[in-house]
């Protein structure tokens, strides 16, 4: 293979990102798009790079110990990569490559002034832009000069703000190779950056334009604030003119200095209206192009737009694809299933076919389309007042999107005389029965056994025809109308009990401790649970210090060698024997079960053996069923004492015998699905081991990479696509980076609600009051509960918990979340154990930082922070 040092911009395109680069390839690209002018110039392939590192073989000792480096050590990596840099830059350019770049100087104007860029291969990607992680150099003058910055390029990837981007983004610096582009320099009126769409916002309609005079430079470094241009529909609809004091200018004998602008031009728009609309038409065109939206840095020069560089915008949340122009709202799924963290796509798949509503996915998330539910007024009404109920800020967002004009178009109802969704509780005549709890439970369990005999026998092609039926089941059980009056009728009697008693008695939410310790609530008993597997190992000194030393799953086998070890395996075997097909983000299929990985346990049982004395189970259980009695007396007390007292007592009473009898069962059906899906998992894992001795698959967790429907095809034809694989686990690792909004429109727009509330102290964070009662702690910021450190009185902050935190809940004294609404699965365990709690704060892991003392007011829905940011490192 014949090593091609230099190219010209003219003979590449965006496809040779390995050989030029991100920045080189994206150049190449515009270059060859109709009406859009770039600068001339040369790319220094990655042939040369190599070629450069080469010439130093201690480097690859280097980057080896740099890869081993943890990304938080700031100061090992600023050395290391110092050092790394410095070699580089030290090497002589080999004189064959010198002549290549100074016969491409020839061709273009050999003292002619140009900019020197770096140009990574893991940059200017869709899933990564890497922006301003490696150096650019302007106005460089004459040979010499651009060799010199040439090695500095190549030098530049080793940075330290780029070392440190690659770790935290999983790349492996090895994989990274680094091009030069040579640019002839252009002298613009005025300069900045394109956005195509609303980088804050999403909006893919709405363009964004900053300018400012002379180079972009004064823009990208921050030296000036831009003149800001919004532009929709060609029509530019909001502009901020800034006093622009300083600008960028070249230097005749090359660099740039700074200089100041005339008084009376500061104010002065860098584009006309005229010239906006113009620069973004030529957006539009480049965001056509490369088929997705794109951040462009342009200059005017004598009126006239240069492009100098265009990247995807990384940072936009996907939109939902569709088969028509239609305006669209979609709802967060994962903010109501308390999971937003991404999913792989059996994960996403196996919940959309096993969903009671049709789902859509965008960023490894899944949404509901809302639209047609907010267009009739009826089913709005009851939309409006779920979500109100579930995450005000949901509601609030679907109320900012029906506020604007002609979004969403509407229609009349279907069937006025039909009574909305979700409404007032079903007439008392009509109080569903208790005992269809138990019967509901004795129902799931039995189709459940069915299910796990029924699947042994199964495998291939067979497997999933009896998976697609099994799917049908599991959505019969779950929609059968007995299960939903059994899930309504207690959260009905919450809000029921919520409203008349702060009508009646001024009491706000009263159905929190009337709801302590409920019976048949499979997510509190599993926390309790655990407190009794911890009573079983208390007492057993080296049981305790061999789990004071587990450091892998495989524990359980070595467990019985210690005194009191048989006891021990055998009570968290029967642990997990009940719960071991949960764990954190368990709607995704592909996550380790407990099961699976029951080591995730061991950190909270050693918790509770050193935090809980002896019967701490049990006790907790009765205090709380105490409590809730006495406060049913005490309310039924005070009602009637009340004018039609005994009339308001007799209909409370009522209500509190059904919420007593049906909240528990709120978080049986969640259970119910996860028993499932442990049950299909098993089966496809076995299916997966099979494809690995047949050579098909490299690696069992393959299929996760794969949707249901493409894994049956992997069974039936024994073929797989491997890039693909590799190109969902890139998309996936990226879409960490993302944050999911609670309501998206089919224009991109993330929509963000408020809570308008003006009923709190200042400086606090608001929420959702989910679990009454006031609260004052330390905060423990937990971002993965495998690293909970809690003791007695801690209070849990927290992205979001589903089921499998509530072995937590048992240790801590309250719960704070960024996710979460009155009825979602951490509020019911929060009230059954008597937590205050505040849930959906919004950044709440960001703005309380682990170890500040705060204070949560659970009845009223906010948290204060009452000490300063502690000194140390944030949580892992």
């Amino acid at each position: 293979m014949i090593e091609q040092y230099v190219l010209d911009l003219h003979e590449v395109d965006e496809t040779q990102v390995a050989v030029v680069g991100g920045k080189g390839a994206h150049l190449g690209g515009l270059s060859r798009i109709e009406g859009i002018r770039v600068p001339g110039g040369f790319c220094v392939t990655t042939d040369a790079f190599r070629r450069i590192m080469a010439e130093a073989p201690s480097i690859d000792g280097l980057l080896e110990q740099l890869s081993r480096l943890n990304p938080d050590d700031r100061e090992a990596i600023r050395t290391l990569s110092a050092q790394i840099r410095r070699t580089v830059e030290g090497i002589a350019i080999p004189g064959d490559l010198a002549v290549a770049i100074t016969r491409a100087l020839g061709r273009l104007g050999e003292q002619a002034a140009y900019a020197v860029r770096s140009s990574a291969t893991a940059e200017d990607l869709p899933t990564a832009s890497f922006a301003g992680q490696q150096d650019t150099y302007l106005n460089v003058v004459g040979p010499a000069a651009i060799l010199q910055h040439v090695s500095r390029c190549w030098a530049s990837l080793f940075t330290e703000r780029a070392v440190t981007y690659r770790q935290r983004n999983g790349i492996d610096h090895r994989t990274v190779l680094m091009a030069v582009v040579v640019q002839r320099m252009v002298f613009p009126h005025a300069a900045g950056i394109l956005f195509t769409a609303d980088p804050v916002t999403g909006n893919r309609k709405v363009a964004t334009v900053d300018a400012g005079f002379g180079l972009g430079e004064a823009l990208v470094s921050g030296m000036v604030n831009p003149d800001v241009f919004k532009v929709r529909h060609g029509e530019v609809v909001a502009k901020a003119i800034a006093a622009k004091q300083r600008a960028v200018h070249a230097l005749p004998a090359g660099g740039t200095q700074q200089v100041a602008i005339d008084t009376q031009r500061q104010e002065q728009p860098a584009l006309t209206d005229a010239q906006v609309v113009r620069l973004v038409e030529l957006g539009r065109r480049i965001e056509a192009h490369f088929g997705r939206p794109q951040d462009i840095e342009w200059c005017l020069v004598d009126d006239d737009f240069q492009i100098v560089q265009s990247r995807p915008i990384t940072t936009l949340f996907p939109i939902p694809t569709t088969d028509d122009q239609e305006n669209h709202v979609y709802v967060s799924v994962g903010h109501g299933q308390m999971m937003t963290d991404p999913m792989k796509p059996l994960g996403l798949s196996m919940w959309q076919l096993t969903a009671m509503v049709p789902m859509h996915e965008a960023g490894g998330r899944l949404f509901v389309d809302v639209t047609r539910r907010l267009a009739a007024p009826a089913s709005r009404a009851a939309l409006l007042d779920a979500m109100a109920k579930g995450d005000p800020l949901i509601s609030d967002a679907l109320e900012t999107v029906l506020d604007r004009d002609g979004f969403v178009a509407s229609v009349p109802d279907a069937d006025p005389g039909r009574p909305p969704v979700g409404g007032a509780p079903a007439p008392y005549g009509t109080d569903p029965d208790p005992a269809i709890v138990t019967e509901l439970i004795e129902r799931s369990q039995e189709s459940i056994a069915a299910l796990e005999r029924d699947i042994r026998t199964k495998t291939g092609p067979a497997l999933f025809d009896f998976l697609v039926e099994a799917f049908e089941e599991h959505k019969r059980v779950l929609g059968a109308p007995l299960n939903i009056r059994a899930i309504m009728a207690g959260m009905e009697a919450t809000w029921w009990l919520n409203d008349k008693l702060q009508e009646w008695l001024g009491e706000k939410n009263a159905a929190d401790t009337l709801t302590l310790s409920a019976p048949d609530n499979v997510t509190s008993e599993m926390g309790l649970a655990l407190l009794d597997v911890a009573d079983v190992i208390r007492p057993h000194a080296e049981v305790v210090a061999f789990l004071q030393g587990v450091e892998d799953d495989g524990f359980l086998d070595e467990l019985a060698k210690p005194a009191g070890g048989t006891e021990a395996r055998d009570a968290i075997e029967a642990y997990l024997d009940r719960y071991g097909m949960r764990c954190v983000g368990e709607i995704d299929i592909t996550r380790p079960r407990w099961r699976e990985r029951p080591s995730t346990l061991v950190p909270v049982i050693l918790d509770h053996v050193r935090n809980f004395e002896p019967g701490a189970a049990g006790r907790r259980f009765e205090q709380g069923r105490q409590k809730a009695q006495k406060k049913e007396q005490d309310v039924l007390s005070r009602l009637r004492a009340l004018p039609d007292g005994d009339g308001k007592a007799d209909e409370a009473k009522r209500m509190i015998d059904q919420v007593r009898a049906f909240i528990g069962y709120r978080e049986y059906p969640k259970y119910d699905i996860i028993s499932r899906y442990f049950v299909y998992k098993q089966a496809l894992l076995a299916e997966a081991e099979r494809l690995v001795e047949a050579g098909v698959l490299p690696e069992k967790e393959d299929i996760f990479y794969l949707t249901f429907q493409e894994l049956h095809d992997v069974v039936c034809s024994h073929q797989v696509d491997g890039p693909l694989i590799q190109q969902r686990k890139d998309a996936f690792r990226s879409y960490h980076a993302l944050t999911p909004p609670r309501v998206l429109t089919s224009d991109g727009e993330a929509v963000t609600g408020a809570y308008r509330r003006d009923d709190v102290p200042a400086g606090a964070l608001v929420g959702v009051p989910v679990s009454a009662g006031t609260v004052e702690g330390r905060a423990r910021v937990v971002l993965d509960m495998a690293d909970a450190d809690l003791e007695a009185g801690d209070i849990l902050v927290t992205p979001f918990t589903d089921p499998s935190w509530s072995p937590l809940f048992v240790g801590i004294a309250g719960l704070v979340t960024e996710v979460g609404g009155l009825m979602t699965h951490g509020a019911v365990i929060a009230r059954e154990y008597g937590l205050p709690a505040v849930v959906g704060v919004e950044q709440a892991t960001r703005l309380i930082r682990d170890g500040q003392r705060i204070r949560v007011h659970g009845t009223d829905g906010y948290v204060e922070i009452l000490s300063p940011s502690p000194a140390g490192p944030r949580p892992s």
